[in-house]
């Protein structure tokens, strides 16, 4: 099983504020709720299942979302999920006793197995949100600029030589990682914050 990550940066024209309609939208109904904490900058909205849910387990969330240089940093917390946790082993004592109970908790087995996916849901959400946008894990077009060690001239990346002067630039040609948009420097092999390998381009 691959390590999840809690941690990725969207680059490109997003905003907190973009993340927070998306999430509210997404999980604001149903069997969950979702609340806005903090305005501006950084802000939490907390994901959680009522106190006392219709169906299933309580299971609660907090998505932290912190404006970034051309992006958004989105940090998830631990789920929650002691509450789902218990739902499923009522479920399955039930079972063992008399296994035509199981279709009376048929609803609380759904709930929980949704909840147990709310993680990877949210994810979605988000990722659907900042491509709608126009916005990925990718460097953003502005932090796509080098400086050129030996005139100061700003280059695009992917430029072999200043623009300017001709010096060569390959080996300070920034990259973000494919899995969790982190900005890694040149010539690191796996990311810092998710350990995947780095894709050269270059």
């Amino acid at each position: 099983m691959e390590p999840q990550i809690n941690q990725r940066t969207f680059h490109g024209p997003v905003t907190p504020e973009d993340f927070t309609r998306a999430l509210i939208a997404e999980f604001d109904q149903g069997n969950l709720r979702a609340k806005q904490i903090g305005r501006g900058n950084h802000r939490v909205i907390q994901i959680a299942s009522p106190i006392a849910p219709a169906s299933g387990g309580r299971t609660a969330i907090a998505v932290h979302l912190s404006r970034v240089e051309d992006g958004v940093l989105v940090h998830i917390g631990q789920q929650q999920w002691m509450g789902v946790a218990a739902s499923l082993g009522v479920t399955a004592l039930s079972a063992l006793r008399n296994p035509l109970s199981l279709l009376s908790r048929l609803d609380d087995l759904a709930q929980d197995i949704a909840s147990l996916q709310l993680t990877e849901r949210v994810w979605q959400t988000l990722e659907r949100a900042a491509d709608s946008l126009g916005a990925s894990y990718e460097i953003s077009e502005r932090l796509r600029r080098l400086t050129c060690e030996y005139c100061i001239t700003a280059n695009p990346v992917g430029e072999p030589h200043c623009v300017a002067c001709g010096a060569p630039l390959g080996h300070s040609q920034p990259l973000a990682c494919s899995e969790c948009g982190f900005i890694v420097e040149a010539g690191i092999q796996s990311c810092p914050e998710c350990g995947a390998l780095i894709k050269s381009g270059y």
